[in-house]
Order: C-alpha cells, then sequence, then structure tokens
C-alpha cells in the first residue's frame, strides 16, 4: 500500500541511522563501565568471554537497528556489583537466573501498563534528580579510577577537554590512541603479549541447561529483586526523558523500554549473557562522544560480536590496553553530561529542593532517590514543608 504525503513527511523527519567519524567515536563513549564489569565476569565469575561479547554484540546491534538512536545496552550494576563481590557464593547459573527473573518482571509490568501509572506522578524535578544523582555517581567512580594513574588522567582530562567540540579530531579517537600509548610506556611487555592474539572462531553454547530452580530462587532474591529500583529510576524512567529530550523525531514510552529490556533479559541468558538494562549514564556517555543515531551502537555491536567469536581467548589481554584512568576519564565525561542535563528544571526553590533531595538519595539507591523525591514533591505540593 503507497505512503500518504504525511507518512512520507514523518519519515522524512525521522532521519535513519549514520556510520561516520562521529558515530565510530560515539561507540566506545560507554567503556568506562563496559569493560570493569565485563572483566569482573570473566575473571571473578568465571562467565565464558564468548557467551557475554556474543550476546552483548547481538543485542547492540538489535537496540541500535530498531531505536535508532544511542539507547544503550548496559550491564545491570545491581546485579552485576554484588555477583561479582560474592562470587564465592554466587554462581554462574544464579546471574543467568537473575537475568530471567529481570525479563519477565518488566515484559509483564510493561504488558500490563503498569509503568504508565509511575510515569503520571513522576514530576520533571524527580526525573532530572534522578539523573543528576546518576550523573554525580559517574563522577565520583570516574574520579576513583582515575586516581589509579593521575597524571595520565590528567593528560587525558585536558586531551578530551580541548577535542570536545572538535569535528575534525573527535575527542574519543584522540583518547583511545593516547590510552594505548599510556598503556605500552608503563608496560612494554604488552607489546610482545599483544602479538600472542590469533584468531580462535567459537560458537556459543546453549546456556539454559545448567540453570536449576535453586539458581533461579536465589538469583531472583539475592540479585534480581534488589535490582529492580535501580532499573527504574535509571533504566526506564531515566533513559526515557533523556532519549526524549535529545532525540525528539525518535520518542519512545516507558512502557516500550520496560517491553524491550524484558524482551532482551529474557534472550541474553540462552548462550551465557548477562542481565543488561538501557541506562541513561550509557546514552550520555554515547552522545557526549559523538554519537547521533543508532549506528554508534551498531558499530560497538559489531566489534564485540567479532571480538567474542573470534577472539574471545583473549579478551583479557585485549582490554589491557585501555588503562582504568582512561577509562575513569570517560566514564567523568559521561558523568558530567547526565549532571548538566538537570538545569532546566525549573525556576521555584521548591523545584530545587526536589531535584536535590532526589539526586542526594539516588547516590544511595536510585529506587529509594525516587521515592524521596515523590514524598518531598508531595510534602512541597500540600504545604505540610516550606521552603
Amino acid at each position: 500500500m503507497p505512503k500518504t504525503t504525511e507518512e512520507t513527511k514523518q519519515s522524512a523527519q525521522k532521519p535513519g541511522n549514520r556510520y561516520d567519524r562521529s558515530e565510530w567515536a560515539g561507540a566506545f563513549g560507554d567503556l568506562g563501565t563496559l569493560i570493569p564489569f565485563i572483566v569482573g565476569y570473566i575473571t571473578i565469575m568465571k562467565l565464558n568471554p564468548l557467551g557475554v561479547l556474543f550476546m552483548f554484540g547481538i543485542l547492540l546491534i538489535g537496540s541500535g537497528l530498531y531505536y535508532k538512536t544511542p539507547i544503550p545496552i548496559q550491564p545491570m550494576k545491581a546485579i552485576g556489583g554484588a555477583a561479582i563481590t560474592q562470587a564465592a557464593v554466587i554462581t554462574p547459573g544464579m546471574v543467568w537466573g537473575a537475568g530471567i527473573f529481570t525479563g519477565l518482571f518488566w515484559l509483564i509490568l510493561g504488558l500490563t501498563g503498569t509503568l504508565n501509572y509511575v510515569s503520571k506522578i513522576a514530576t520533571k524535578p524527580v526525573i532530572r534528580g534522578i539523573v543528576l544523582g546518576l550523573g554525580l555517581l559517574f563522577i565520583m567512580e570516574g574520579t576513583k579510577m582515575m586516581k589509579t594513574d593521575f597524571i595520565v588522567a590528567i593528560i587525558a582530562l585536558l586531551l578530551t577537554f580541548l577535542l570536545l567540540t572538535n569535528k575534525r579530531v573527535p575527542a574519543m579517537f584522540a583518547l583511545i590512541i593516547f590510552g594505548i600509548i599510556a598503556a605500552l610506556v608503563k608496560d612494554p611487555g604488552l607489546l610482545k603479549e599483544l602479538a600472542t592474539i590469533h584468531l580462535s572462531f567459537q560458537l556459543p553454547q546453549f546456556a539454559l541447561g545448567h540453570i536449576t530452580w535453586s539458581d533461579f530462587v536465589t538469583g531472583t532474591l539475592v540479585l534480581g529483586i534488589p535490582q529492580i529500583p535501580l532499573t527504574l529510576g535509571n533504566a526506564v524512567i531515566a533513559i526515557t526523558v533523556e532519549n526524549n529530550r535529545l532525540f525528539p523525531e525518535h520518542p519512545v514510552t516507558e512502557k516500550k523500554i520496560a517491553i524491550s529490556q524484558g524482551i532482551m533479559n529474557l534472550i541474553s541468558p540462552i548462550f551465557g549473557g548477562i542481565p543488561m538494562c538501557h541506562g541513561a549514564g550509557g546514552m550520555a556517555g554515547h552522545v557526549r562522544f559523538g554519537a547521533r543515531t543508532g549506528g554508534s551502537l551498531v558499530i560497538l555491536g559489531g566489534i564485540l560480536l567479532t571480538v567474542g567469536l573470534c577472539f574471545s581467548s583473549s579478551i583479557l589481554l585485549l582490554f589491557k590496553i585501555f588503562p582504568a584512568s582512561v577509562l575513569g576519564v570517560i566514564l567523568f565525561f559521561a558523568g558530567l553530561e547526565l549532571a548538566v542535563s538537570a538545569r532546566d528544571v525549573g525556576r521555584e526553590k521548591s523545584d530545587y529542593y526536589t531535584l536535590l533531595v532526589t539526586a542526594g538519595f539516588s547516590l544511595w539507591n536510585m529506587g529509594i532517590g525516587f521515592i524521596a523525591g515523590l514524598v518531598m514533591q508531595e510534602m512541597l505540593k500540600r504545604k505540610i514543608f516550606k521552603v
């Protein structure tokens, strides 16, 4: 059936994916969170690198092609942090069980329309407070990583500021090159190690057969449920607002994001992938370094998919070329990008109070920050609190 004039206009107003220099630079804007969690899962949890990278690659490509904006695929931080720090008692099966629970939870919430009620009661100061809190968390975590090599971090920081708006030389490319040089200077033997990398094609293995009912229950209680508040604040509400603010021609809803996260977490454990989400911080990182379409995700997904299928046995060696201090700089700038977006919260003093209360509690826990912001919002509206 031929398109109407109105449909043709709408199509013209919705640009597709690009794969230019800026998109390539923006593709690496989320490495500050991606690499540390992947390394932790592989080295401490002993997950198969092939399964982790394969599922990341597939889902990144899918997200980029579907949304056509840099809506990222990130590790779920509460689940990842708990699994890695409690690796003595947490098994891979529990991680995959937590992923299945998470997938079912968000799929049901999205399909039943329950999230519509949440989006109606959350005002701009509450939403911006969540984003500000997340931005501050990224800045603090970034500075912590930068301390591992302060001199390298300062040079990388200055380099990024100088090139941040440079269209000819994207800051991310300069950061990657500088990071590789810094890593080789600090550890000259790394060059010989990198020379041992070789092609070793493998296909991912089916992992669902390794999950027991006990894994599912324990993963749900210990890992999955504590993740819910963080996902609600960061990966449902905040990412929806940020996407619609930055890319109004490609709007999304909380319902669509929830369903998307449900589907991808039901798919990810099939071949040994980890629980994932659409974190707002990842979008900030991609955008800060040049991404403007889903092409950046397709690029990153293609790289991870190739590395997983062909070089999974050498993945930890490959990651050595990204010093923690340089990853900290990437995370730092993603945090700045998020925090700055809270500037349009409003003009009333009460708006700023709600913003700061939400952000302050979000530094502790995104879900608690969301609830604290709602309480503050209602207290001020009913004039129970006066500021």
